[in-house]
């Protein structure tokens, strides 16, 4: 599928208003209709910020999901959903968010929840605005929270269970007139490191063979980000060549955080599919200017063709506060309309 040159984009999440906040920390005081209406305003919301910084495509910041993973396994019958945390205290990392027990066979009889976001994103952006993203977890990254037992024996047996489950939603996410879906495997490049990335290519490209060429596919390769913090090394070498035989138009690596090393690797994604660089830290509270977008996209453009390349922050803002996320998310697209405008694009 054809791409703009210089397409300014997000991954998936964006902060939670403070009100937002408190109030999924208090679900039990609202009546069913208070959760819609705090749902769809939450949405606006995040709506409001991307259409206002100017994003060519936006997302509804997964303003329901109240945690990643969480939110789809209350769709999954056969999980326990009060996880045991092995450390509950000092430094965050990812060991505090605990695993799921798996008490019998996983599946997903309502779907996971993503087709009804779309529709309510749909209802909600103002027409035209913007290219609307959905974002699905794929069925590695989904299983890092679920402990194996006598059924599942490893985590690679939970994958399989979930598999079919995330290519449902992705076909009932085509059906429904979704045009760009992410399927985020950030897990798969935090352990590309250890396990074989040919593994990780076939479940991938299972996982979404069915809409393969009906829609625009995106996937998220990224180090993690609970806490701002990293879990896996931060180097896309080992990752390739495997991960360049996704079926996939677009393939989003995280660059900013990691001062773009290894920046002359996105000529080999460029080669294949589109390419979308992170360009702006979602760790770290310095705001870039325009002017370092545009020297970043500069950079880019000696590796890759402008046609080829998409530009977005490392990574879902959801562990950024909005202050800072409001004005990245605008000075990112006026870097990209700098050079556009240089370019004559």
């Amino acid at each position: 599928m054809k791409n703009c040159p210089l397409r300014s984009s997000v991954i998936g999440s964006y902060p939670f208003p403070s009100w937002l906040e408190f109030a999924s920390q208090h679900l039990e005081v609202f009546g069913h209709s208070d959760v819609s209406e705090i749902q769809n305003d939450a949405v606006i919301a995040a709506v409001h910020d991307q259409v206002e910084a100017g994003l060519d495509v936006i997302t509804d910041g997964e303003q329901t999901r109240l945690d990643f993973n969480l939110s789809f396994y209350g769709y999954i019958q056969g999980i326990e959903l009060e996880s045991v945390s092995p450390r509950k205290f000092g430094p965050p990392a990812h060991d505090q968010r605990g695993k799921h027990a798996i008490t019998g066979e996983l599946v997903a009889p309502r779907g996971l929840g993503v087709v009804e976001e779309f529709k309510r994103l749909q209802r909600l952006a103002p027409s035209g605005a913007a290219t609307l993203k959905a974002s699905v977890p794929g069925p590695y990254t989904l299983s890092g929270r679920l402990a194996p037992n006598a059924q599942y024996a490893d985590r690679w047996a939970v994958t399989e269970a979930l598999l079919p489950m995330v290519r449902k939603e992705l076909e009932d996410l085509a059906a429904a007139g979704c045009t760009e879906i992410s399927v985020d495997e950030p897990s798969m490049s935090c352990y590309a490191y250890k396990e074989d990335p040919r593994r990780f290519v076939d479940i991938f490209n299972r996982a979404v063979e069915s809409v393969y060429g009906r829609t625009r596919l995106c996937t998220h390769l990224c180090f993690g980000n609970f806490k701002g913090r990293a879990i896996g090394p931060r180097q896309i070498a080992p990752m390739f060549p495997a991960f360049l035989d996704f079926k996939a138009d677009e393939m989003h690596v995280e660059m900013a955080s990691r001062e773009f090393a290894e920046i002359e690797l996105i000529a080999q994604i460029a080669a294949r599919m589109d390419v979308a660089v992170g360009i702006v830290d979602v760790k770290s509270y310095y705001v870039e200017t325009p002017e370092n977008i545009a020297d970043r996209v500069r950079w880019c453009l000696q590796h890759a063709p402008a046609d080829r390349l998409v530009f977005a922050p490392d990574c879902g803002l959801s562990q950024t506060a909005r202050w800072a996320a409001q004005p990245k998310l605008k000075n990112m697209v006026a870097g990209i309309r700098q050079v556009k405008k240089e370019r004559g694009l």
